[in-house]
């Protein structure tokens, strides 16, 4: 695996790199009230429909959590953009004997509450109207590792343009508790519970 090699200015230009790109290209990005929990570093768990999801992922732990932000790349998409190291990413390599390396790395970052790592437990992308979200069992093998108090969030994005040209993005984002504290099966039942309940509430969102 490739550790990261975050740097605070390279991540500070990349943030404004970033707003001033999702402002352009996106009428809205509409983060639902969420309060992260004091002391905890937060393992994010995002539904993965676009290659957007990273950048509002980005956007979210900056402005809403207050977050170091870290990412968990796939090797080859990792070694396209491999600059990415500078602001948090970092690969893994599935199949190969990196993998525990990397899931050992990412608990130890998460070991810190200042950080916050993204993963896309589905593990490849799926519409943005798919109902179920699969979790992979690597998420799981990742969470066991980690010592440090670390809360888990569900990030869900969802996409609608109601009368504008531009796309809206909702991001809803929910608590499926503490590492250590929620098993495999209830971390799977609460993140499609969340799901479903954030499909609801995208029905009835004001624009």
């Amino acid at each position: 695996m490739v550790p990261t090699r975050k740097k605070e200015f390279w991540s500070a230009l990349y943030i404004g790199y970033v707003r001033w790109w999702i402002k352009r290209n996106f009428k809205e990005v509409n983060i639902q009230p969420f309060e992260p929990k004091a002391g905890h570093s937060v393992l994010m768990l995002c539904n993965h429909f676009s290659w957007w999801d990273g950048f509002i992922a980005n956007w979210t732990a900056v402005y809403n959590l207050k977050r170091r932000y870290h990412v968990m790349m796939q090797q080859d998409q990792f070694d396209a953009r491999s600059y990415l190291r500078y602001i948090g990413a970092y690969s893994i390599k599935k199949g190969s004997r990196e993998l525990l390396e990397s899931l050992t790395y990412s608990a130890g970052l998460l070991d810190d509450p200042r950080n916050m790592i993204v993963i896309f437990p589905q593990g490849e992308l799926y519409s943005n109207h798919e109902t179920h979200i699969h979790v992979e069992k690597g998420v799981y093998k990742l969470i066991e590792q980690i010592k440090g108090p670390c809360q888990i969030v569900y990030h869900c994005i969802l996409i609608d343009y109601f009368e504008s040209l531009k796309p809206r993005a909702y991001v809803h984002q929910f608590d499926c508790g503490v590492a250590g504290e929620v098993t495999f099966d209830e971390l799977k039942e609460r993140i499609n519970n969340f799901h479903k309940q954030a499909l609801k509430n995208q029905i009835n969102m004001e624009h």
